[in-house]
């Protein structure tokens, strides 16, 4: 097999997006579009005739080219429609190491394959939306999660099928950003011009959820393509555990979208009070792989641990 190293302004964007979308392991974070807004200039490895894929988000540090990974795009990795193999895999990373001395990437959970080092696991959660909204309930895993849902009837939460993109991430950041000092404000920016591309197709959408005299507890930013539903950025309100409103959302959702055949994505995670949140929902972890490498000649070596 031939991998051919592109610039961006040499690949062809709508071969690319076909062997994403059509490839069974198909990921939002590798649209063209979606690259293009969260890494401006990625370039890519492909192979002759665009069955195998894999975009390339680097930077620059002292001159010096990297790989890294972009903000809100979780896993990227090989795709393709083409069977993708463990010795193609390790085919794809092989190249990007002649171009790359140093990266810290994440590849998408279907990329299996084994090195010597560099490489850890890690958790993300999802749930099948296959099943009636009756039957995928019957499987929350805890009771205290069935009290709390029943604890929001008597607070007459309302969910929201509309709301503002820029309000919803901006709360996020306001919420979150001091977590996850390496995502920029440019990084957020970056995906509010997303996503209101991405509502124009379909592809984005907000939920809320609020008081019944509007106060909002809780509001989510969700991707989806043809086979996923992505959390990319859900947030509670301080005032919004008092009234299980994260609760609420994520079973208002997975109502709305029960029975479709989807795959509700959580998008994570690590942190342990996070995972328990999402296995409630009766949740299996779907892990993907991180991975780095440090080529860099001694002494720039240190400069990259």
């Amino acid at each position: 097999m031939t991998i051919h190293y592109l610039l961006h302004k040499e690949i062809d964007k709508l071969r690319w997006d076909v062997a994403v979308r059509s490839g069974s392991n198909g990921l939002m974070y590798a649209w063209s579009i979606y690259l293009d807004a969260i890494c401006p200039g990625w370039s890519a490895l492909v192979n002759d005739d665009y069955s195998l894929v894999m975009p390339l988000t680097h930077r620059k540090k002292f001159g010096i080219g990297y790989l890294y990974q972009p903000p809100f795009s979780q896993q990227l990795g090989v795709f393709g429609t083409a069977q993708i193999t463990e010795a193609i895999v390790g085919e794809f990373i092989s190249e990007c190491q002649k171009h790359y001395a140093f990266a810290e990437i994440f590849v998408n959970s279907y990329n299996v394959f084994s090195i010597p080092s560099g490489m850890a696991f890690c958790k993300n959660y999802t749930l099948s939306l296959s099943k009636s909204y009756e039957a995928i309930r019957a499987n929350y895993t805890t009771d205290l999660l069935k009290k709390n849902l029943q604890r929001t009837v008597k607070f007459n939460l309302q969910y929201g099928r509309s709301g503002d993109v820029e309000n919803a991430i901006n709360t996020f950041q306001q919420l979150y950003a001091d977590r996850t000092p390496q995502v920029l404000s440019k990084d957020y920016e970056a995906l509010i011009n997303l996503a209101k591309q991405l509502l124009t197709t379909s592809n984005a959408f907000i939920r809320q959820v609020t008081l019944p005299n509007g106060e909002l507890l809780a509001c989510g930013l969700f991707l989806k393509d043809e086979h996923r539903i992505y959390n990319i950025a859900s947030s509670t309100l301080p005032n919004g555990r008092t009234f299980e409103a994260n609760h609420f959302l994520f079973d208002q959702l997975i109502q709305e979208f029960a029975a479709t055949g989807l795959l509700l994505d959580f998008e994570g995670s690590d942190l342990a009070g996070i995972e328990r949140f999402y296995k409630k929902f009766g949740a299996v972890n779907e892990p993907y792989c991180f991975l780095k490498w440090n080529n860099l000649p001694w002494p720039v070596k240190l400069l990259k641990k």
